[in-house]
């Protein structure tokens, strides 16, 4: 199968998610944005694709907000919980 890339990315007010170069939705909140990739990415993972999810901190650094990767052995034991 494939890989699967969401990236999180906006500003206040305005969060948008990068799916296949695309980014169609818009979101509220960074967190309203984090909930819909999740639920997206749990289904590539079921069909067995690999999952990325980057999402920038809520600090930022030197001009730039850092980014964390979720990979998928992160995703698999964040959705155990």
């Amino acid at each position: 199968m494939g890989i699967a890339k969401y990236e999180i990315f906006g500003t206040d007010g305005t969060w948008r998610v990068r799916h296949d170069g695309k980014a169609e939705n818009e979101y509220a909140t960074k967190e309203a944005a984090f909930e819909a990739v999740i639920a997206a990415a749990s289904i590539a993972l079921r069909q067995g694709h690999d999952v990325t999810v980057t999402a920038p901190s809520s600090q930022l650094r030197q001009g730039r907000p850092p980014s964390r990767d979720f990979r998928e052995s992160e995703m698999a034991s964040a959705c155990s919980r």
